[in-house]
């Protein structure tokens, strides 16, 4: 890619179109030279000004302004990246089939690069026949739909429709440049990961963690989600922003996260364990705070192993063909004990990697080696902890049965 990489940013008429303009933001201050073309409709909510001033571009949502440019044509040729945030149930349903009444339609007909839809609508709209239906034509064809999020919608409603945070959007966007012309490789699959670390209540105040931030589960989550993928994010205990485009389910303890983990299982063509789950947990639970006593020790903590989910997903897989994803976080004899792990767990992948206070947990870095079960390794070198999950991905899509025509 020569220079800037140029990004179309559409924007259609939803109320969530005031939230485009910190997207733009972060594409512009980023490096990205964008265009901003909005529908009609959007200008109610946000003015033509508004997307020149922050871009730096004209906006424009007639075919038929500077005609001699042909803008319609022209804007989707040159572009690497189109995003369309919000994208209405109008909007998807005008894409799916084709329609080209304003620049913008016309610019997704023109487009050959990714192209990525950030959905906001009422939940009853996303959950419409019609609507499902025009995502898995537009997913079919290779475009990015993100999955809504669930919240605060317009006036007392709540639910699934929401439009991510753009700072989440930009991430997925990054993603899909970052991949160029490669096709999304996990359209059409589902892919559950787990993520963070558990915590085993001790009393009311006190728990047996780790120090998992679950960084790398995220980072998992958000490269899934560029590579077309549905995803389920199970997380444990993080402070972290929820990734666009997933369906998160927060849990606690090992347990919660065993029974999240199976539910969401029973139709994922891969399952990734990148919880930190722990593997002991307190006997029993004392019901009040327990007090320090003078002159007394405290009464030595008894503890239970806690289930074993990465081996449990292995042995019972949930559906002919689902790859198993474990990771393995070791202080010595890393590879030796991974090794031993990977045979022990059954799984088909184990991430191995190094770990401590300052190793890994809560850094924005990683390295490791990926060991298979039919005894290949991948080393991974220390960067960026996105791209140890797409190579993750890499490895998974090469296990992966073919998908029915």
């Amino acid at each position: 890619m020569v220079g800037k990489p140029k990004v179309v940013l559409g924007v259609s008429g939803g109320i969530a179109a005031y939230k485009a303009c910190e997207l733009l933001r972060r594409l512009t201050e980023s490096g990205h030279e964008v265009r901003v073309v909005p529908t009609a409709a959007s200008l109610n909510f946000v003015g033509e000004a508004t997307w020149a001033a922050l871009s730096g571009n004209p906006a424009s949502t007639e075919v038929w302004e500077t005609v001699h440019e042909v803008p319609h044509v022209r804007i989707g040729q040159s572009a690497d990246l189109v995003v369309v945030a919000p994208a209405t149930a109008d909007m998807l349903a005008k894409a799916a089939h084709g329609l080209a009444d304003d620049l913008l339609t016309n610019t997704l007909l023109t487009a050959r690069c990714p192209v990525v839809f950030a959905p906001a609508m009422h939940t009853e709209m996303w959950e419409h026949p019609a609507t499902q239906e025009n995502v898995a034509t537009l997913r079919r064809r290779g475009a990015v739909v993100i999955e809504p999020a669930v919240g605060r919608l317009t006036g007392k409603d709540t639910g699934k429709g929401r439009l991510p945070d753009p700072e989440e959007i930009f991430e997925v966007c990054r993603g899909v440049l970052a991949r160029g012309t490669a096709e999304p490789d996990l359209v059409g699959r589902h892919v559950v990961i787990s993520a963070g670390g558990t915590r085993e209540p001790l009393d009311p105040v006190r728990f047996l963690g780790n120090r998992s931030s679950g960084k790398q589960g995220y980072a998992l989550a958000r490269t899934a989600v560029a590579r077309g993928a549905r995803v389920t994010l199970v997380a444990a205990d993080t402070a972290l922003a929820d990734p666009a485009g997933v369906d998160l389910v927060r849990v606690g303890t090992a347990v919660q996260l065993r029974a999240a983990v199976l539910e969401a299982a029973r139709d994922a063509d891969a399952v990734v364990m990148a919880a930190a789950v722990a593997d002991f947990r307190p006997a029993e639970y004392a019901s009040g705070k327990i007090k320090k006593k003078d002159g007394q020790e405290p009464a030595p903590v008894a503890l239970v192993r806690n289930p074993d989910v990465l081996a449990e997903v292995s042995a019972d897989r949930a559906r002919e063909g689902q790859v198993v994803v474990g990771f393995a976080a070791e202080t010595d004899d890393v590879l030796a004990n991974g090794r031993a792990k990977l045979l022990r767990k059954g799984c088909d992948l184990l991430v191995v990697n190094e770990v401590g206070e300052a190793k890994t947990f809560g850094s924005e870095e990683n390295e490791a080696v990926i060991l298979s079960s039919d005894g290949a390794e991948v080393q991974v070198p220390h960067g960026p902890k996105e791209a140890l999950a797409e190579v993750i991905w890499d490895q998974v899509v090469a296990r992966l049965t073919p998908r029915r025509a």
